[in-house]
């Protein structure tokens, strides 16, 4: 079976799109699909500093066209998506965490759509942990265990882990996916690529 491995942050837009798609891919292809959840801003100190940069002094007319790119793939997946204008970026490090441990509850999938669609749809600050118990309870999990497991090393060192992964296999952003575990892709735009990568 061909696999397809995600490297994703909730915090990212593009990765929303993404992840709204991935699974209908996976399933056309009969691969196998495999979440690794990530600290993006750990992936940008590491190797792709030059995004905080472009963040500070943003070309007028790219960050124009961004907007309406966003919206276009929205409307193309038929989601709802909108710049949170209350915080961007958002700490994203206790969101990943609870997709850990919500990936061991078997609602990792679950969870972290409802943690996609509270930030870029909703413009909840899911860096709040009162946000994410709200979004643990909505997948069925024991919101005040979902707090303790958050904080808990092991969980700490599953994400760094699958961080440095990232880094050491040649990645720099969030969405990354790998087919068959070494050929690289980035970008929710490269979906079509990824797509003919596992029919081939």
């Amino acid at each position: 079976m061909a696999t397809l491995e995600l490297f994703y942050d909730v915090g990212s837009p593009w990765t929303y799109l993404a992840f709204h798609a991935i699974a209908d891919v996976a399933v056309e292809t009969g691969a196998e699909l495999i979440y690794k959840p990530i600290l993006v801003g750990g992936v940008f100190n590491a190797v792709n500093p030059a995004v905080y940069e472009a963040r500070a002094n943003p070309v007028p007319s790219r960050a124009a066209y961004m907007g309406k790119d966003l919206a276009d793939w929205a409307k193309h997946y038929g989601i709802r998506i909108a710049w949170p204008p209350a915080v961007f970026p958002v700490n994203s490090v206790k969101a990943m965490r609870g997709v850990l441990v919500a990936f061991d509850e078997g609602c990792g999938e679950a969870f972290s759509r409802a943690a996609f669609e509270a930030y870029w749809g909703e413009d909840r600050d899911i860096s709040l942990e009162g946000e994410l118990q709200a979004i643990a309870r909505s997948v069925g999990l024991d919101d005040v265990a979902f707090v303790g497991r958050i904080a808990d090393d092991a969980v700490k060192a599953r994400l760094r882990a699958n961080t440095e992964e990232l880094v050491e296999r040649g990645g720099f952003g969030s969405p990354t996916m790998f087919v068959n575990g070494t050929d690289l892709y980035f970008g929710n735009d490269r979906l079509v690529l990824v797509r003919e990568a596992l029919r081939a």
